[in-house]
C-alpha cells in the first residue's frame, strides 16, 4: 500500500469508525474555533493570550476537537495517530522554511537585498512612474519574500515621490500594494508562499510554477492599466531618489556581480532542483558572496566574518545606514524569524490531525462535495471560504490554514493535484487580506502607506483580480492538473 492509498484508507475508515458523528458535531470545533479567533482579532489587537495567540487558539480547537471525539467514542491513540501523520506531512515544508529564513539573512549581508533595491529604485521616470512603481515594488518583494517590508520601506518613499507629482496617493499606493503582493506570492523567501503548498500537500516550487499560470495573467493586466493611467496623468517636479542611492552605496559594495546568486536559484528551481538544494546552495554561495563584496559589513556586525554569517543564518541582522527609512528593509530574523509561521503550521497540523481521527474533516468534506458537485463549485468554495476568513479572523495566515486543511480531502476525492488547491489558497487568501480594512494586513498597509483601504482599493488591481481570475481558470478548466503520476513529478 502506497502513501497515498494509506491516507485514503484513514479517511475511509474514520467515516466508517465515527458514522455517528453529524454534520453539527462536526462543525462544533471549527464554529468556536472562529469565534475565539474572532475575539482575538476584534477585542483583543491579536494579543488575547501573547504574541502566539493563534497558535494557542488552534490547539484549544484541538482540545475541543478531542472532547466531540471522546463523546463519539474515539481514541486517543487514533487522535495522536493522525496527528503524527500530520507533523511528518510538513517536516520537509518545515526545513524549508528554516532555508528561507537563512536565505533571506545571508542575502541581506551579502548586498544582494540593497542591490536590488538600489537598481530598482533608478528605474523611476515620471512618465511610467505607476507601472514602475508596480515593477520596483514587485522585485523587492520577490527578494526579501515579504509585502509588509516593501510597503514600510520603498512604498513610503514611492508615495512621497509620486504625490509630490500630483498623482492621487491611492494609485500609488494600490501600485505598490499590487507589485508588493506579487512578489509574495512568487518569492519562495514568503512565508505564506511556503505556508499553502505545506497545507495543501505539495512542494514549494511545484506551487510557485503552477501560480504562475494564473498569477503572471494578473500582474500583466495590473501593468497594463497602470500604463494606461500614466498616460492620462499630468505628473510634475522630479524624482529626487538620491538620498536613498546614496545612503545604499556608501553602505554596501553595490555591483552586478552580485545577482550571480539569485540568477543560480532562479536556474536551479527551473531545472527542478530539489528545494532543499536549491535553497542551501542560495545560502552557501551568498555567504561566500558576503565574505568577498561586504567584508566590512560583517566586521560592523561581529567580531569576526563567520561569526557575522552565523549570526544571520540563524539570528536577527539589522544593518544601520544614515537613513532610517531604509534600516527596516535591512534587517533580517533568519531561521528565528521563522519560528512564529513554523509554529503556526504545527498548531494547525495538530487542529487538522484531532480532526481528521474524530472524522470531522472527512464529515465536512463529504457535505462540501454534496454542494460543489463540480470542479468549479469546488475551486468557488475555496475562494469563498478564504475570503470569509479574511473577514471574519482578520488574519491571512489562517485564511491558508483552516481552508487548506479543510478542502484537501475534497481536492483529492475529485481527482485534482493538490498544487490546484495551494494556488487557489494564494489567489483568493493571501492577497485580498490587504483589501479589507479590519484585517491585520490591510490595517498595515493603509498606516504604513498613509491611505485608507477605501482609497487604494480599487487601485490594489492584482488584489481583487486574483481570485476572479483563478476562478476564470476553473470555469474554462484552463491549467487544471489532475492526479496522475506524471504530474505528481512535476
Amino acid at each position: 500500500m502506497d502513501n497515498q492509498e494509506y491516507f485514503e484508507h484513514r479517511e475511509d475508515e474514520n467515516i466508517v469508525q465515527n458514522k455517528e458523528l453529524n454534520i453539527w458535531e462536526a462543525l462544533i470545533p471549527v464554529v468556536l474555533l472562529m469565534l475565539m479567533l474572532a475575539y482575538n482579532i476584534f477585542f483583543a489587537d491579536g494579543a488575547a493570550l501573547g504574541d502566539y495567540s493563534n497558535q494557542i487558539i488552534l490547539l484549544i480547537g484541538g482540545v475541543i476537537a478531542a472532547i466531540v471525539g471522546f463523546f463519539n467514542k474515539v481514541t486517543i491513540k487514533t487522535m495522536l495517530t493522525e496527528i503524527w501523520e500530520n507533523l511528518r506531512s510538513v517536516f520537509l515544508p518545515i526545513i524549508i522554511l528554516f532555508l528561507v529564513g537563512a536565505l533571506a539573512g545571508t542575502w541581506l549581508v551579502s548586498g544582494i537585498i540593497p542591490a536590488m533595491v538600489y537598481y530598482g529604485l533608478q528605474a523611476l521616470s515620471p512618465s511610467i512612474f505607476l507601472p514602475a512603481s508596480v515593477i520596483i515594488a514587485a522585485l523587492i518583494s520577490i527578494a526579501t519574500g515579504s509585502s509588509w517590508t516593501t510597503s514600510a520601506t520603498v512604498g513610503i518613499a514611492l508615495v512621497g515621490i509620486g504625490t509630490a507629482l500630483g498623482i492621487p496617493a491611492g494609485m500609488i499606493a494600490g501600485a505598490v500594494i499590487s507589485g508588493a503582493y506579487f512578489g509574495d506570492k512568487m518569492s519562495p523567501l514568503s512565508d505564506t508562499t511556503n505556508l499553502a503548498p505545506a497545507m495543501a500537500g505539495t512542494d514549494l516550487f511545484t506551487h510557485i510554477r503552477y501560480m504562475a499560470f494564473t498569477t503572471i495573467p494578473s500582474i500583466v493586466i495590473t501593468l497594463i492599466v497602470f500604463s494606461i493611467l500614466s498616460f492620462n496623468i499630468d505628473a510634475t517636479g522630479t524624482t529626487n531618489v538620491d538620498d536613498l542611492l546614496r545612503t545604499i552605496e556608501s553602505t554596501f559594495n553595490i555591483t552586478p556581480y552580485l545577482f550571480i546568486v539569485p540568477i543560480m536559484v532562479v536556474v536551479l528551481i527551473l531545472f527542478k532542483t530539489k528545494p532543499l538544494i536549491a535553497l542551501g546552495a542560495g545560502v552557501g554561495l551568498a555567504g561566500v558572496f558576503a565574505m568577498v563584496f561586504q567584508s566590512e559589513i560583517l566586521l560592523q556586525l561581529s567580531e569576526s566574518e563567520t561569526m557575522s554569517l552565523m549570526k544571520a543564518i540563524f539570528t536577527d541582522t539589522q544593518v544601520v545606514t544614515e537613513n532610517a527609512s531604509l534600516n527596516e528593509l535591512f534587517s533580517s530574523g533568519g531561521m528565528q524569524g521563522m519560528l512564529w509561521t513554523i509554529f503556526l503550521i504545527i498548531c494547525a497540523m495538530v487542529f487538522g490531525g484531532v480532526m481528521d481521527g474524530i472524522g470531522a474533516l472527512s464529515r465536512i468534506t463529504k457535505a462540501l462535495l454534496s454542494v460543489a458537485t463540480t470542479v468549479f463549485g469546488l475551486f468557488a468554495s475555496t475562494v469563498v471560504s478564504c475570503l470569509g476568513l479574511n473577514v471574519i479572523a482578520s488574519d491571512q495566515y489562517l485564511a491558508l490554514v483552516i481552508p487548506g486543511k479543510m478542502f484537501k480531502k475534497a481536492y483529492e476525492d475529485k481527482g485534482l493535484a493538490p498544487e490546484n488547491l495551494s494556488r487557489t489558497l494564494e489567489d483568493s487568501g493571501t492577497v485580498t487580506s490587504v483589501l479589507i480594512p479590519w484585517n491585520t494586513c490591510g490595517a498595515y498597509q493603509s498606516g504604513v502607506l498613509g491611505v485608507g483601504v477605501g482609497e487604494y482599493f480599487i487601485y490594489a488591481i492584482f488584489n481583487w483580480l486574483s481570485p476572479f481570475t483563478t476562478l476564470l481558470f476553473a470555469a474554462f478548466k484552463i491549467k487544471i492538473r489532475m492526479m496522475t503520476t506524471s504530474s505528481a513529478k512535476a
